[in-house]
């Protein structure tokens, strides 16, 4: 028999410790018992789920730890709850592999942090951690951590992810298409002042930020066009990602007489790609100069998700190479502007004909003294010669966030062609920017997803290399 005595002092040490009756802190656990009200129950180390099923795993967690391992097959995605309460509270993160074709990847906090490229391979069994600190979400696959989201305190949510928010609940297993396995499942219960060390960048202001509008939207957001360069190192670009949810892809320029990270051959190639493989960007690379196709086999820069181009540097009507973006390397010697900007388009012409690019980046852009009448300068005319070129080699046309190109009136253009587009950025530094006039010609020229060009959609492997330039 207990007294009062004995009682109080339970309730004392547990106050001053806080310990709980029958539940175990910072000790992993098997997550082993499932039942599903469509399969019965299921008991074990390894769990398959099929598409429409659901599998509610024993008890109800508020922080945790959750580790495991994931096998995909090909076009199967299975989606991991917790937080769960009814069906429609709770977050969901996503489980699904292959290519980069605009569906959300392995690691998604699905409409709240969506990912576009995943770390693990259908066929393969893959390590998954999923933790909830406080307001913090933290998601790794195969060891890297892919999704770091700090909950504000005033989410944006529509009517359909009005439930999207931390609690507590169940952790539960949904099938969405094909068969996707679950093993070696590990829950761990932190206290309630657990805290993610990590979490260092500041709360997004969700109410004044578009990123999570087209989140929740389940719009892709990817800037195809980042370069480490102006103090942007490997690992500020994967903090940044995480904290905006803005997809990244990084390029290197491989070529010569650009700015930043630099290749000079097929051996520093595969070097660099060697340190991208495993970070958690698309892995893109530049085109740069107007001699990359002759210095680089196809071989090699195939290994890049994708490649892009621009018509920034020219041969100029006198036969010099031309960074147009460089006032001194610009020179009319003679010729009229209107000469001058016939021979620019003549040059992007020849360039996007004869270099086998993915995407035009940087599209539309003028030197300064030209720029200033961007309008009078762009005619029709010239318009159409560009984007007959870029619809002939189903080249996609970037949205710059930096110089605020093309045109609204020229993406209106490209969309009624049925050309796809990317938004990229070409940052200069670490303080870039979130992609705002790229979101804003979504909104003004009514663009969706369906206008979005994806590495799945490249063809520049099939097109011939035309060694063009003899100087």
């Amino acid at each position: 028999m207990i007294d009062k005595t004995s009682t109080a002092l339970i309730v004392a040490l547990i106050s001053i410790l806080g310990l709980t009756s029958c539940v175990r802190y910072n000790v992993a656990e098997p997550l082993d018992r499932f039942s599903s009200p469509e399969m019965g129950t299921a008991d074990g180390n390894e769990i398959t789920v099929t598409a429409g099923s659901t599998w509610f795993a024993e008890g109800e967690y508020e922080n945790f730890i959750l580790t495991g391992q994931a096998l995909t097959r090909e076009n199967a995605e299975a989606a991991l709850l917790f937080h769960h309460t009814d069906g429609k509270s709770g977050y969901e993160v996503a489980f699904r592999n292959g290519a980069i074709d605009g569906t959300r990847k392995s690691g998604s906090l699905t409409s709240v942090r969506n990912l576009y490229r995943s770390l693990a391979e259908d066929g393969k069994w893959f390590d998954f951690e999923i933790a909830v600190r406080g307001h913090n979400i933290m998601i790794a696959i195969n060891d890297t951590v892919v999704v770091c989201y700090t909950e504000p305190e005033h989410p944006y949510r529509t009517k359909e992810y009005a439930g999207r928010l931390l609690s507590h609940g169940s952790i539960a297993l949904k099938g969405m298409s094909g068969d996707v396995a679950f093993r070696n499942l590990n829950m761990t219960r932190l206290k309630k002042d657990a805290v993610n060390e990590a979490d260092t960048m500041p709360r997004i202001d969700e109410q004044n930020d578009a990123v999570i509008r087209f989140q929740q939207q389940n719009f892709p957001v990817i800037d195809y066009h980042v370069h480490l360069k102006g103090g942007l190192t490997k690992e500020m670009a994967h903090a940044m990602s995480m904290n905006y949810g803005i997809n990244y892809g990084v390029a290197p320029n491989a070529g010569e007489g650009g700015v930043g990270r630099m290749l000079a051959d097929d051996k520093e190639v595969y070097e660099y790609y060697n340190e991208v493989k495993d970070m958690p960007f698309l892995r893109g690379v530049q085109g740069e100069g107007r001699k990359w196709t002759a210095t680089f086999s196809q071989k090699a820069l195939g290994v890049f998700d994708y490649l892009f181009t621009d018509g920034m540097t020219i041969v100029d009507h006198k036969g010099r190479l031309s960074r147009i973006y460089r006032p001194e390397e610009v020179h009319y010697d003679g010729v009229t502007k209107e000469q001058y900007m016939d021979h620019l388009v003549d040059q992007t012409v020849k360039i996007l004909t004869n270099e086998p690019a993915d995407i035009y980046a940087n599209p539309t852009f003028l030197p300064e003294e030209l720029n200033a009448e961007y309008a009078k300068y762009w005619t029709d005319e010239r318009i159409d010669r560009v984007l007959d070129v870029l619809k002939k080699h189903n080249i996609a046309l970037e949205i710059n966030a930096r110089y605020k190109i093309p045109s609204f009136d020229i993406i209106r253009k490209a969309k009624e062609r049925g050309i796809k587009f990317t938004f990229g950025t070409n940052n200069v530094d670490a303080d870039f920017g979130k992609l705002e006039y790229c979101l804003q010609a979504v909104d003004e020229c009514g663009l969706t997803a369906e206008d979005l060009w994806f590495p799945t959609m490249s063809v520049r492997g099939t097109r011939e290399v035309v060694l063009y330039n003899k100087w």
